[in-house]
C-alpha cells in the first residue's frame, strides 16, 4: 500500500529524513518486529536497551538494538571533521557509532519505517540525514566527496540493490566515484566458505544449510564470496589498494578483530556457539577445527566474515572487545603501530564509568612489579595516558608465545612429564611473596607470554589489593585451561589439584566463588551467551544420531521365544528384522504352529516403557484383560478398565531384558496360527524404569 506523505522531508528530533526519491512503498520489511522496534526507539532511551533486549529474548530485538553490533567499526580511526556515506542503514545500528565519529553521516536506506527507527534512536544527532529510497534513484544526487562510504551486510544484496549481468561489479563501479581522494570504502560481508558453515550452520540470508559452500544451487537475491571471489571483483573494478580484516566470530557481533598483520593463535577462536537466529547442526568441534586451520596457515581462507577496506590500510592490527559487561568494566583492547612505527597495546573505557577500572591498571603495574621482583616474572609496563577527548592504559608490545600454546604443545606430544614441569613452574613463579597485598586473580596461561626464555605478565586487568594464594589462583588457570579444550582431557585434572593440595570439596567452593565473579563483572547486562540460551535456538548433534542409530541396531531389536512346554531356550528363540517401524513404534507378524504352548516378546534390549496397542491371534482380539494371559517382568502402570472397549496394557520394564510372555493355553489355536500385534515402546534410564515401579503397586 503506497503512502502519501504531506512533506519531501521531516525531522525527527535533529535527524533529517528526505522522502524526495521515495516511492511510497516499503518494499521490504521484517513484519510486526519494526512497530514494536519503532515504539522502543520511540518510548526508551538508549541506555534502557540491554534492558530491552535481556527481556524481550527475541533475535530481532537482539540483532537490531544490541550496542556491540557497533564493534565492526568503532575501531576505526576516522578523523573528527570526515564525511561518511552509510548505505543500506536500516533501523540504525551502525549509524550511531558513525555519528559519533565523522563530521556527518548521510543514510540512504529503502525503508521508511526503518528510517524512522533509525532516526528516533538517534534524535540526537544532529550530523545524520537519512535519505529514503531506491539506491539507483538516490545516488545521480549524492555527493563526490566522501571519506567513507560504509555498506555493513550491504553488499551481498547487489543484485537487489542493482540488478543486470555484473551486479556487485556494477555495484562497486557506482560506488567509487563516489569518494574522496585518499578515501575508503568499508565493505562487512559474511564468507560464504566460513567455517561455521561447515560446521552446521544455515547460511544467514536464505536459511538453509551449506547454500553458500553449494554455491547457491537454488538461485536467490543474495550472494556472499570468499575472500578470492572480492578479490576478483575489487580487480575487474581497477580497484588496487585493499586490505582485510577478519570479525571474529563474525561482522555482526564481533568480539575481536584480527588483520593480515595480527592473526589468531592456536587456543583464541572458542567462541563458536553464536546461533541466534536459528536452530544448527554441531557437525565438528571449531575450537579445534580452527586450531589446525590456524596451524596451517589458513585462516584468511575459513574466516567466518570479511571486513575489507578498499583504499589505504589502517594502523590498527587487532581489537579485542570486552564490552559485553557491566558498563563500569566494558573496555577495549586494541594493538595498533604509532607514529614512530612501534606497536603498542591499549585498552580503553567502553563508557566513561569504566574510566576508573582502566586507571587501577597502572597502579595494578606498580604492585605486581614489585611483589614479582627477583621471581622471573616480568609484567608488561602500563603507562596512563589522559587527554581531552579521553584516557587509555598503553602497554609495551611483548612478542613472546602464549603459555597456554606452549602447554598445548606438550599435550599434543602426550608429553605429561613437560606438561608437568612446565605447571610447576608456572606455580613456582606466581607464588613470589604470597603475603603480598596484591594479586592478579587473572593468573590463567594466556596471559602469560614466553620470550627466550623469560616470562611475562600481560594482562592483569583483574588485580586486587589483598593476597590471593597462589594455590588457588593455579587452580583457576588449570581449571579453565581442562575446560576450555577437547584434546586436553587426556591429561587429568587430578594430578594438578593433588599437587595444588586443593580438596573436591574446595574445589567445588572456588568455582561457585567463580560463578559470583562472572555474575559481578557482568553485573545486570544480558551477555550474549545468555542470550542464545534465552531465544532458544537448539544445537543438533548428528554425531548423537549416529550413536543412536548404531546403538538401535544392538538395541531395537526384537526377539520371539516359542515355548512348547519346555520353557524358553536360546535354541527355539529368532529375531525380528524390520519390527521397528520409526523410532517409537513396532508392528509384528508371528506365524507358529499349534504346539507353541507360549509365545515371548523381547520387545528391545534395554529399559523401556511399552504400550500394547493392539494384539490379534488369527483375527480374534487376544484377552489380555484375562488372568494369566499377559505375563511380564515388569509392572503395569495402566491396569484392566472392565468398561473400556479395548485393553491397552502399559507396562515398565526396569531391565535390559524386557520380556512380554502371551499363554496361549485356553486360546483357539489353529495347527497355523497369526498373532499380529502393534506396541508402542519408549528406551527409558534404568534408573528411572526402577524408581517408576516402585511407584506402581501391581505386579503382574
Amino acid at each position: 500500500m503506497e503512502e502519501k506523505l504531506a512533506s519531501a522531508e521531516e525531522y525527527v528530533g535533529r535527524v533529517k529524513i528526505d522522502y524526495t526519491c521515495y516511492s511510497g512503498t516499503d518494499y521490504y520489511s521484517d513484519g510486526d518486529v519494526e512497530d514494536k522496534l519503532l515504539r522502543i526507539v520511540s518510548e526508551r532511551t538508549p541506555e534502557e536497551y540491554e534492558q530491552v533486549i535481556g527481556e524481550r529474548a527475541s533475535w530481532p530485538i537482539l540483532y537490531h538494538l544490541s550496542p556491540l553490533r557497533q564493534n565492526i567499526l568503532e575501531w576505526v580511526p576516522m578523523e573528527p571533521d570526515a564525511k561518511v556515506l552509510e548505505v543500506g542503514s536500516g533501523c540504525g545500528a551502525i549509524t550511531g557509532v558513525l555519528a559519533r565519529k565523522a563530521a556527518s553521516v548521510t543514510c540512504v536506506e529503502l525503508s521508511r519505517k526503518r528510517s524512522l527507527i533509525n532516526a528516533n534512536r538517534n534524535r540526537d544527532c544532529g550530523n545524520v540525514a537519512i535519505r529514503v529510497g531506491n539506491f539507483k534513484d538516490i545516488e545521480p544526487g549524492l555527493d563526490r566527496d566522501y571519506d567513507y562510504i560504509c555498506l555493513i551486510g550491504v553488499f551481498e544484496y547487489g543484485q537487489s540493490y542493482i540488478g543486470g549481468d555484473t551486479p556487485f561489479e556494477d555495484f562497486l563501479r557506482i560506488l567509487l566515484p563516489h569518494m574522496k581522494e585518499g578515501g575508503r570504502i568499508l565493505i562487512a560481508i559474511e564468507n560464504k566458505y566460513g567455517l561455521k558453515y561447515f560446521a552446521g550452520c544455515r547460511e544467514d540470508h536464505l536459511g538453509a544449510y551449506f547454500s553458500g559452500i553449494e554455491n547457491y544451487p537454488e538461485g536467490g537475491g543474495v550472494r556472499t564470496f570468499g575472500r578470492s571471489g572480492l578479490e576478483r571483483i575489487f580487480a575487474d573494478c581497477g580497484v588496487r589498494e585493499y586490505h582485510f580484516y577478519y570479525p571474529y566470530p563474525d561482522y555482526k557481533f564481533m568480539t575481536s578483530l584480527y588483520s593480515d598483520s595480527h592473526l589468531p593463535g592456536k587456543g583464541e577462536l572458542s567462541d563458536n556457539l553464536r546461533n541466534f537466529d536459528s536452530d544448527r547442526m554441531v557437525l565438528f568441534d571449531e575450537k579445534n577445527a580452527f586450531d589446525g586451520i590456524v596451524d596451517e596457515g589458513l585462516f584468511p581462507v575459513f574466516s567466518n566474515s570479511y571486513l575489507a577496506v578498499i583504499g589505504k590500510d589502517f594502523p590498527v592490527r587487532y581489537v579485542k572487545y570486552s564490552n559485553d559487561r557491566a558498563p563500569e568494566y566494558a573496555i577495549k583492547t586494541q594493538i595498533g603501530v604509532d607514529g614512530k612505527g612501534e606497536l603498542y597495546v591499549r585498552k580503553y573505557p567502553m563508557d566513561e564509568r569504566a574510566a576508573e577500572h582502566v586507571r587501577g591498571m597502572e597502579a595494578a603495574c606498580r604492585s605486581l612489579t614489585e611483589k614479582y621482583e627477583g621471581s622471573g616474572m616480568e609484567v608488561n609496563r602500563c603507562r596512563l595516558v589522559e587527554q581531552e577527548d579521553g584516557l587509555y592504559a598503553e602497554f609495551e608490545y611483548v612478542d613472546g608465545t602464549p603459555l597456554v600454546e606452549v602447554l598445548d604443545r606438550l599435550v599434543e606430544r602426550d608429553d605429561w612429564a613437560g606438561f608437568q614441569a612446565r605447571f610447576l613452574e608456572y606455580v613456582e613463579k606466581i607464588s613470589s611473596r604470597p603475603d603480598y597485598p596484591a594479586s592478579d586473580f587473572d593468573l590463567v596461561f594466556g596471559n602469560i607470554l614466553i620470550k627466550d626464555n623469560k616470562w611475562y605478565l600481560i594482562d592483569y586487568e583483574w588485580t586486587f589489593g589483598r593476597p590471593i594464594p597462589p594455590q588457588e589462583l593455579a587452580f583457576r588457570a588449570v581449571n579453565y585451561y581442562f575446560k576450555d579444550g577437547a584434546g586436553r582431557s587426556r591429561f587429568s585434572l587430578d594430578w594438578a589439584l593433588k599437587e595444588l593440595g586443593i580438596s573436591p570439596q574446595r574445589a567445588d567452593e572456588l568455582w561457585e566463588q567463580e560463578t559470583a565473579f562472572q555474575d559481578s563483572i557482568r553485573g545486570k547486562h544480558t551477555s550474549l551467551a545468555q542470550m542464545r540460551d534465552l531465544i532458544g535456538r537448539r544445537l543438533m548433534e548428528p554425531q548423537r544420531w549416529i550413536d543412536r542409530y548404531r546403538d538401535s541396531k544392538d538395541v531395537n531389536r526384537v526377539q520371539i521365544y516359542e515355548d512348547t512346554g519346555e520353557g524358553c531356550s536360546e535354541e527355539h528363540s529368532y529375531f525380528v528384522r524390520e519390527a521397528y517401524q520409526g523410532d517409537h513404534f513396532l508392528e509384528l507378524e508371528l506365524t507358529f504352529d499349534g504346539s507353541v504352548k507360549l509365545l515371548r516378546i523381547d520387545p528391545a534390549m534395554d529399559s523401556c516403557m511399552v504400550k500394547i496397542l493392539e494384539m490379534t491371534l488369527n483375527g480374534e482380539r487376544v484377552p489380555l484383560e484375562r488372568r494369566k494371559v499377559l505375563l511380564v517382568n515388569g509392572r503395569v502402570v495402566k491396569p484392566a478398565d472392565k468398561d473400556a472397549a479395548v485393553y491397552q496394557p502399559s507396562m515398565v520394564f526396569p531391565t535390559e531384558d524386557p520380556n512380554i510372555n502371551i499363554q496361549l493355553e485356553g486360546l483357539k489355536l489353529l495347527e497355523k496360527n497369526v498373532l499380529h500385534t502393534r506396541m508402542e515402546i519408549v528406551r527409558i534410564p534404568l534408573p528411572i524404569a526402577r524408581d517408576m515401579c516402585e511407584a506402581v503397586k501391581k505386579l503382574i
